[in-house]
Parts: structure tokens; sequence; C-alpha cells
């Protein structure tokens, strides 16, 4: 069951309070490039991201966020650090949400600035940890990087905002490393009631990273920690949130859009199991139905070991099945099955 956290409103969605988990992304275009900017905003929307974030290295980055939010409705975080007088430019311009590290902002005046800005037009603001940059006091007092090392930083970093009475919090705090990035978060979820902002840092390249983030997220997830999460890969940000949307979808926690189940090849095997199950996945993709679709390699055992399945298919030698709920609907040509099963699916839905 997950923990009851504070709610937060960014935008037009809320986060914490045991609403929907959202998932994020953030543009690698030049924010100041608006058409590259909404362009890709638009593909992240097209695949359901539901918040990005824009980096503001720039005063004509921060500048942009009054056009690019004129063209899209998609909540925007703006992402700063060390000049604070960028975070005060992007709230004036219409950034949704403030991402900063207090750590890194200067001293306690230009916090202050910042805070004014943001609760004048009630704007949260995420204060993100990250164990490739912690304080060296602190990786000096825990002997190097460590869960508690994470936490104090992240406690020192909400204090200052406590202290100036500003309660509109998110908190992140992430490492490279799956254990530690879980142990983080736990320790910090016994400690605050601010909605968290849970994902797995420089994860890596799109396989290796949709691992280390689906063990980390997923864990999270199933302790009842987390409130909005990023897949953070070295790839396009499309397929972050793609393997966003997947890690949620199979903890159960979202449910539209068509789930594919299959079983693994085996000797049994009689038809291209793998390129099958590559098809049916690809054109139903982009279908908005909460449905399980099952792609199995066997007649004799595929409509029972996937009767849980709405709809599958079962492949032989030179024919196979359509079965929906375990009960057999027609035998087609093998050829056909994958347009069969679509043709199914269509007419019933």
């Amino acid at each position: 069951m997950s923990k009851k956290t504070r709610k937060i409103k960014v935008g037009p969605l809320f986060i914490g309070g045991g609403e929907r988990i959202t998932v994020q992304s953030m543009t690698n275009t030049r924010t100041e490039n608006i058409e590259d900017t909404v362009s890709q905003i638009e593909r992240l929307r097209a695949v359901g991201c539901d918040i990005v974030r824009l980096a503001v290295p720039n005063m004509e980055a921060a500048n942009a966020f009054y056009e690019i939010k004129k063209r899209t409705d998609l909540p925007l975080v703006a992402d700063v650090h060390f000049d604070y007088r960028l975070a005060i430019r992007a709230a004036e311009r219409g950034a949704d949400k403030i991402r900063i590290n207090p750590g890194n902002i200067g001293g306690e005046d230009k916090l202050r600035a910042i805070v004014g800005a943001c609760r004048e037009r009630s704007i949260p603001i995420r204060v993100g940890v990250n164990g490739g940059s912690l304080e060296k006091s602190l990786l000096d007092k825990y002997g190097g990087l460590s869960p508690e090392a994470m936490v104090e930083s992240a406690m020192g970093q909400i204090d200052k905002l406590e202290k100036l009475g500003f309660g509109d919090i998110c908190v992140s705090l992430k490492a490279s490393s799956v254990p530690l990035t879980v142990a983080a978060y736990r320790l910090l979820s016994e400690k605050v009631d601010y909605p968290l902002h849970i994902g797995i840092t420089e994860a890596g390249t799109e396989y290796m990273g949709i691992i280390k983030s689906a063990c980390g997220i997923g864990t999270l997830l199933l302790d009842g920690i987390g409130d909005t999460i990023r897949v953070s890969l070295t790839a396009e940000p499309e397929a972050e949130v793609r393997a966003g949307i997947a890690i949620l979808k199979a903890l159960g926690l979202r449910r539209e859009g068509v789930s594919i189940v299959s079983c693994p090849t085996c000797g049994r095997t009689e038809i291209d199991l793998i390129s099958l199950a590559g098809e049916v996945e690809s054109r139903l993709k982009n279908y908005p139905w909460d449905i399980t679709v099952a792609v199995m390699g066997c007649v004799v055992n595929g409509p029972g070991e996937a009767s849980h399945a709405d709809y599958g298919i079962a492949g032989g030698r030179d024919k196979g099945i359509i079965f929906r709920r375990g009960e057999i609907v027609k035998t087609v040509p093998a050829g056909r099955l994958a347009d069969e099963l679509l043709e199914l699916i269509e007419k019933d839905n």
C-alpha cells in the first residue's frame, strides 16, 4: 500500500496524496530553440508523458518558457543550477515547477527570492540530491557515498525551504547504484511526507538502463514509495516514457493500453514466435484498450496457460488458433494469425 504523501499541484496535475503516479522525461533540445523543443514535447505527449523537464542553463532558455507554454499544455519543469535568477525568470515566464539544488543556488537571500517567486504563483519546488555531486562534508562524515549521506543532504535542503515557510515541495535523491538509491529513498520516506520523485540516475544505455530502472523503481513502488517517476536513459526521451509506462503497467499501477504476454520459445514451438510476438506488440502499442493479449507458441498448452488473457493466439506448424478468455474462437492459417487477432479485437472493442 502506498504511503500517503502531501499533494502538490504541477500545472493541471497533482503529485502525491494518492494521486495517479505520473511519468516524466526531459527534453534534450536547447530550450531556447522553441520549434525543436515544442516538437519534442509533443512527441513525448504522443507516447504518454505526463510532465516534461527543460534545461535552463541561461536566461534565453528561461525566457523561452513563455512561448513554449503557449504551444503546449503539458506541465513544464524548469531545471536550474547555480543561478537563482534563472529560476525566478522561469517562474515568471510560466514554468509549472522549479527544480533546484538549494546547496548550489547560493545564500539564503537568493533562495528566499526563488521561494517568493514560486509562492506568488503557486509553483512547487523540487529539491534534488544526486549521489555524484554530494557535499564533500557529508562524504567525509560518512566515509563516502551512503544512503545516510544522501538523506542528510536532502533533509538539509528541505530545512532551508521550511525555514522560509515553504512546504510546496517534491524531493528526489538518486544515484547510479540501485541498492544505494533504494536504501536512500526508504530512509527518506520514513522521515518526510513530501511527494517523492523516484528513479535511478545515470542508469546507462537503453538496454541496461531499463533493467536498472525497473529494478529500482519497481522495488520502491512495490514498497509504496514514489509519486512520480523518470527512467533516465542514454536514449531518446520517448524511450524513457515508454519504459516508465511499461514499469507501471507491469506493477498493475496503470491499466490503460494493451498488455502483451508471450511464452518463451522451446523445442515444441513450430512457428516464428519471436517475430509474431513482435508484430502483435507493434500493431497494438497505440491502442487505448485495457486488455491483455497473449501470443503463445504451442496450440496444445497455449489457451490454457493464457486463459487469463482477454485475447490470444497460439501457433502450430501450418495453422493456429484464435482464443478469447481461454475459449477457442477459430482456427486460421499460420500466416493470418496476427491479422485475424487484430480483426477480432477491433470488432469487440
